[in-house]
């Protein structure tokens, strides 16, 4: 077994502690010296590994949105698209809602989100391979772009979530009804 380096505990110990911090407390009542009680580090250490608790609060979100081997290995599988777009985002619902603090952050970020996501691993980006699997499939239009079409599909669906975590009221049946409405329009029925 591997030991790893003190640095790379001591991140560990901040990102667990500041992970239950948010829980507990939520991202505005959390300050770097309650991080670093509860990570059992000195403050100068903590400040040593991250500039401020923003800092810490985005590579937690880094992890959750980097954590998407399972969802990879079904798109490799060439699994249906529509089932597996609203696993994706009935996941995703569950984390924001037991995790509110860091959800708000994630879905309400300072920069405003680039139609083409970012070269590491994404939530958008995973999202625009489903629906890149989908037009393979048939199943999602063929005549817009992806990525175009994976920032209107999450802003959408940020908007609920953040509609949710103010009510604290969400259910499956929304998301299966967003991803209805995104996939089929809001135009009348022929």
């Amino acid at each position: 077994m591997t030991t790893l380096k003190r640095t790379d505990r001591s991140r560990a110990q901040i990102l667990a502690a500041a992970d239950q911090a948010f829980r507990d407390l939520g991202f505005v009542d959390t300050t770097m010296e309650a991080i670093a009680m509860r990570a059992g580090l000195t403050r100068k250490t903590l400040y040593n590994l991250f500039s401020s608790k923003d800092e810490i609060a985005l590579t937690l979100i880094a992890r959750v949105e980097a954590d998407d081997a399972g969802y990879r290995t079904r798109l490799a599988a060439d699994e249906a698209a529509l089932p597996l777009l609203v696993a994706v985002l009935l996941d995703s619902a569950g984390w924001c809602l037991a995790n509110p603090s860091l959800a708000r952050l994630a879905l309400s970020p300072a920069e405003r989100p680039s139609v083409t996501p970012p070269d590491r691993p994404s939530f958008q980006g995973l999202v625009r391979d489903i629906l890149q699997l989908g037009q393979q499939q048939g199943v999602f239009r063929r005549d817009e772009d992806p990525d175009f079409m994976a920032l209107l599909l999450l802003g959408i669906y940020g908007q609920a979530m953040l509609t949710a975590l103010a009510s604290g009221r969400f259910s499956e049946g929304d998301i299966r009804r967003i991803v209805r409405l995104v996939v089929e329009g809001i135009g009348a029925r022929t």
